[in-house]
């Protein structure tokens, strides 16, 4: 079947994704003897859609489990997706409010819970469809979901079990709390605003009328709540203060000075309000001073206004009210010294978009310390490795000094809290209410606690419990611990570190054996991608418009380890070039006889310029290993990218020209020469497969007669015997393509046009050069635009030198161009390298500028100089030529 004239990614992939899905090729088969691989890929937002960071990391997975699967092993990646707890409830909220149906709390929480299972069965699929058009082959069979049955089991065990070790327990500490959402959130969910503020610089009177002492806030409301004020114990202005009392202005409310080394004696006037009910750190100082009789105030409702515990006047006014009207009330009163703009963070909700109140509530906690010891010694001991490395150092300084990990959240939508309470408040934690109410005994009225836990909870126990547990299952005998986790470094607290911990507990092993870092993908100028500024690629739109598998080279071409990744369309674009270019060079092969031979075998190569092909791809299968073995996907794609646009495309194939042309009478080597090209071809679509599976499928289709249902992505990976590379055809191709790149350099250098043919003598040439001379004439004259080539000792007027080996190359380029016009041009570039040069020395040797300037920027003023400062040597070098000339 001969190819279209035109590749057209659009008519191929559905296709295809149809075939290999339907082949069973995805399948993990956990009873066969082939070595288990497994990677669990971490599961997306069940109403999400794909985004550019999910089709980042989905591909660099993707490409791993093609490659082992290929290798002969029985690759498990497991897919599946997340409940999400806030952003699919906020999601079915907002679509409530604009259909202009009942509320969540109008409708209740059961038929409100019905919607949401509705609206994940309505829009469930749209993520992992859209992974198919990416190319992804995880076990779909396989696909799990955080709240399916056997997942809800799984968790449910998991939180009872840790109730019972004493690990789970409910506490009132202080949590981040969303005043519109009315719930916990994770530190992921709070996003830090920098904002223009106010500090208020306020007096507070001593309790004795001795004076007063004056403290700082940029959150006056919480005046109301002050338990005690804090200084340093090494300041001397406050050394007779520490233990007097002071009042708090407003409420009169009579409260301690203390002395902490939290308290930064050079900041402001070295003296802080502690606000332990909304404040962590003060919450912490209180926790120091408990003695002192520092009391726990809460004066807000969970809706954010102020409750009860605040002066009459102030209660039920919102808290940015209250603001207002305590500061009017302490000008009133004299007690506000002076108002100062002042920058700083403020959190806000990532979904809500409201500042986030520090609140004190009770909560369900997980002693994460305790479960932090085994993980902090797995990655110590090299039971799991971080790859970069330096990624280990954010694993250790989290867990080194983790918090109590607060498990749950006022939703609905979530696993619901496995814990039952009597009217005096006893809970019963279990399986289930029938376990729970002989706990209690017949009789007792029971109710349900209403919490959900934190998404991350579920999340954290993904690699075992998909496969099964708590059974004892052969998936989990074969596929955990996984050997590796592909994953963004913004979620190393959330997610990787609570699947070690959770993993060690109870399955008594790390959950995989490496732990693979990306970094983030950013737009072409390094920023981060956003509705608001305008600058997201839509992975959708961009395999629309280029077509999959450019999209997934470009993600592996760029993924270097501990470089974002700036992505444009422009590079993209590039790498759907390539697949024409791949594409193009199989019609050429096609058109000229070049298609597998299936009785052709490599060590039957006679001729150098096939031995050498044949021993360049093995050196290219071999990087290509090397480099996914060490997760450099950048590496590994260049290299067979490099392999087949430059090595097979640009010079091979332009090498046998002369050997397939109608000149060559030996239709041995011509035919040999044929074999060598579709072996060749076809080894490149199975090195290239993982990477670009649809042009490869397509290809692999269309090039060879083969078996109905023999599928590209079903083959086995190459193994090459060792001694198909010869280094003597290396050698002396080297020497061919070095020679012909020279002469095009200097071509090109010296502006000579491209139509034009040069005469060439070589000096000083070796009896091999000299062989080698003669051998490659017509290849040398054609590629190189060469009118002759002569072995000759004489330097002509007007001749550009250069060197190959031991000989000179001498090209009398006054035969063809204008050596004064050449030697002004010259100059001129020159004299804009030289400036170029000096301007980044200037910046480069401004502090300033090297100070604030982000390090990709200063990378890339280096590299620019480093590029100018080669392009002035070479200029500078013809320029003395032809000044010689």
């Amino acid at each position: 079947m001969m190819l279209d004239k035109t590749f057209d990614h659009t008519q191929i992939e559905k296709h295809h994704y149809r075939k290999w899905e339907d082949s069973g090729l995805f399948a993990a088969e956990p009873k066969t003897d082939a070595v288990g691989y497994c990677i669990m890929m971490p599961p997306p937002n069940v109403t999400g859609t794909l985004h550019m960071g999910h089709a980042f990391t989905m591909t660099l997975q993707d490409i791993l489990t093609r490659f082992h699967r290929m290798n002969g092993k029985d690759a498990l990646w497991m897919p599946g997706t997340d409940h999400a707890g806030i952003a699919t409830q906020m999601v079915v909220e907002r679509k409530l409010a604009s259909d202009g149906e009942p509320s969540r709390r109008e409708m209740g929480r059961e038929a409100f819970l019905e919607r949401v299972w509705q609206w994940k069965e309505y829009s469930g699929g749209n993520i992992t469809s859209q992974l198919r058009r990416l190319g992804a082959t995880p076990d779909w069979e396989r696909e799990r979901f955080t709240m399916d049955e056997g997942l809800s089991a799984a968790v449910r065990k998991v939180f009872v079990d840790l109730y019972k070790e004493g690990l789970i327990y409910k506490d009132k500490r202080l949590v981040n709390w969303d005043p519109k959402l009315q719930t916990a959130v994770s530190d992921l969910e709070v996003e830090h605003r920098e904002i223009k503020g106010k500090m208020y610089h306020v007096r507070y009177p001593l309790e004795d009328g001795s004076g007063s002492i004056s403290i700082a806030t940029t959150r006056p409301e919480t005046i109301l709540a002050d338990g005690a004020i804090a200084v340093h114990p090494d300041d001397e202005r406050y050394t007779d203060l520490v233990g007097k009392f002071a009042v708090v202005p407003v409420c009169n409310r009579i409260i301690p000075i203390v002395a902490d080394e939290y308290v930064k004696s050079d900041f402001g006037s070295g003296a802080v309000k502690i606000t332990a009910a909304h404040d962590f750190n003060d919450f912490e100082v209180y926790k120091r001073h408990k003695d002192k009789g520092i009391p726990l105030i809460n004066l807000m409702t969970p809706d954010g206004h102020m409750n009860a515990n605040c002066p009459k006047d102030y209660q039920g006014l919102d808290r940015f009210e209250a603001r207002k009207k305590i500061i009017a009330d302490l000008e009133e009163l004299e007690y506000l010294e002076k108002i100062v703009d002042h920058a700083h963070q403020v959190p806000y909700g990532d979904r809500s978009g409201v500042p986030i109140e520090p609140y004190l509530t009770d909560q369900w906690y997980c002693n994460a310390a305790v479960l932090a010891k085994p993980a902090l010694d797995a990655v110590r001991t090299g039971k799991t490795e971080f790859v970069p490395k330096n990624w280990e150092n954010t694993f250790f300084d989290w867990l080194e000094n983790i918090q109590p990990w607060c498990i749950s959240r006022q939703l609905w939508w979530g696993h619901q809290i496995p814990a039952w309470y009597d009217e005096d408040g006893k809970v019963y934690v279990a399986d289930n209410e029938a376990e729970a109410q002989a706990q209690a005994g017949a009789g007792v009225k029971l109710k349900r606690d209403e919490d959900v836990l934190d998404t991350w909870f579920s999340s954290a126990l993904w690699p075992f419990s998909t496969l099964g547990w708590p059974n004892k299952t052969p998936e989990l005998e074969k596929y955990y611990p996984g050997d590796v986790l592909v994953t963004g470094f913004d979620i190393i607290f959330f997610w990787v570190a609570r699947m070690m911990m959770m993993g060690l507990h109870f399955m008594g092993d790390v959950p995989f054996r490496k732990v693979y870092i990306h970094a983030l993908v950013r737009d072409a100028k390094g920023q981060k991608m956003s509705k608001s500024k305008g600058n997201v690629i839509d992975p959708l739109e961009i395999i629309e418009k280029y077509g999959a598998d450019a999209l997934r080279f470009c993600m592996a071409a760029m993924a270097a380890q501990g470089r974002d990744v700036k992505l444009s369309e422009e590079r993209i674009e590039g790498y759907r070039n390539f697949a024409t270019k791949l594409w193009n060079a199989t019609r050429y092969c096609e058109m000229n006889g070049c298609n597998p031979n299936f009785e052709f075998t490599p060590d039957q190569a006679t001729e150098t310029v096939n031995k050498w092909i044949i021993g360049e791809l093995l050196n290219t299968k071999k990087g290509i290993e090397q480099h996914l073995e060490d997760y450099r996907f950048n590496d590994a794609a260049n290299e067979i990218y490099q392999f087949v646009w430059g090595t097979f495309c640009d010079w091979y194939l332009e090498f046998t020209k002369p050997l397939l042309g109608e000149g060559n009478t030996n239709n041995q080597l011509k035919q040999e020469t044929r074999d060598t090209i579709g072996w060749v071809l076809d080894q490149i679509l199975i090195l290239l497969n993982p990477f670009m599976p649809f042009i490869t499928e397509e290809l692999y289709e269309s090039i060879a007669v083969r078996p109905k249902d023999q599928l590209l992505m079903g083959q086995k990976w190459p193994d090459y015997a060792s001694d198909l590379y010869q280094a003597e055809s290396a050698v002396e191709i080297e020497w061919l393509i070095k020679t012909i790149t020279e002469i095009r350099s200097v071509r090109s250098d010296m502006n000579v046009p491209a139509a034009a043919k040069v005469r060439m003598l070589v000096k000083d040439a070796s009896f091999i050069t000299v062989e080698y001379l003669k051998k490659y004439d017509e290849i040398l004259r054609r590629m190189a635009r060469l009118e002759s080539v002569e072995v000759s000792n004489d330097v002509p007027k007007g001749s550009i030198q250069t060197i190959v080996g031991e000989a000179t190359l001498v090209l009398p380029i006054a035969e063809i161009i204008d050596l004064d016009k050449e030697r002004q041009r010259l100059n001129k570039e020159i004299g804009k390298l030289a400036a170029n040069i000096e301007k980044i020395d200037q910046k480069l040797a401004d502090e300033k500028f090297v100070a604030n300037a982000p390090p990709e920027i200063i990378a890339e003023q280096k590299s620019r100089r480093a590029e100018s400062e080669a392009m002035l040597n070479k200029f500078s070098t013809a320029l003395q030529q032809l000044s010689a000339a």
